[in-house]
C-alpha cells in the first residue's frame, strides 16, 4: 500500500510507538541543534481522519513566536527602504572570529534594531497561543505550535500531546506583545 509519507506507514508508527514504551515517554524529540529553551521539534503519534499518524512537531513559546514576527516584519520593512537588502550574512575569517559587516549591511542592521525597538515599544505585533496543522509534510503531519509559557519543558511537551490527543487543548486567546529582554553589559 502506498502511503502519503513514511509518517503515516504503519511501521514506522509502531517503531515509534515502541521506542515511546521503552522512554515511557509520549513523546520522542528530534535530537537537533535548533532545539533550545524556547523551541522543541518532536514526534508523537496522534490520529488523523480516524487513523494514526506520527506528528513532527515544533513547540515553542509565544516569546520566541513574537520575536519571530517582529523580526520578519523588521526585515520586510528595510527591504522597502534597501533596494538591494537579501539579509545580512555573518561570515567567519579563518580563526572563527566574525568578519566585519559593511557599511550597507551596518546600517541596515541598525535600520531593523529601531524597526523593532518601535514596534515593540508600540506593541504593534500581538500574538497569541495557536496550533497549525500542515497535511502536506514530508514526514507525517506538520504541527507547529506556540504556547504562552517561559520555556518547553519535557512536562510542557508532554501536558500539550496528551491535550492534543485526548482533544482537551484549550488555548488561550489573549492577544500579547512582548518587550525584547535588555543584555546585561559590563563597561
Amino acid at each position: 500500500m502506498k502511503y502519503q509519507n513514511a509518517g503515516f506507514a504503519p511501521e514506522t508508527i509502531e517503531s515509534l510507538k515502541q521506542d515511546l514504551i521503552d522512554s515511557n515517554k509520549n513523546h520522542k524529540v528530534v535530537q537537533s541543534e535548533e532545539n533550545a529553551d524556547e523551541f522543541v521539534n518532536f514526534y508523537f503519534v496522534g490520529m488523523f481522519e480516524g487513523k494514526e499518524v506520527i506528528y513532527d512537531a515544533a513547540l515553542y513559546t509565544l516569546r520566541l513566536h513574537h520575536a519571530s514576527e517582529v523580526y520578519e516584519l523588521a526585515e520586510h520593512e528595510a527591504a522597502k527602504k534597501f533596494p538591494n537588502f537579501k539579509g545580512i550574512h555573518y561570515e567567519e575569517d579563518e580563526n572563527g572570529n566574525l568578519k566585519p559587516l559593511t557599511s550597507e549591511e551596518e546600517e541596515i542592521g541598525w535600520f531593523i534594531t529601531e524597526i523593532i525597538m518601535e514596534m515593540e515599544e508600540e506593541e504593534t505585533v500581538k500574538v497569541q497561543e495557536f496550533v497549525d496543522i500542515d497535511t502536506n509534510h514530508d514526514y507525517g503531519i506538520g504541527l507547529d505550535a506556540a504556547l504562552n509559557v517561559e520555556y518547553i519543558s519535557e512536562k510542557t511537551i508532554s501536558k500539550f500531546v496528551k491535550e492534543f490527543n485526548d482533544d482537551t487543548l484549550k488555548l488561550d486567546e489573549t492577544l500579547f506583545a512582548f518587550q525584547s529582554e535588555e543584555e546585561d553589559v559590563d563597561e
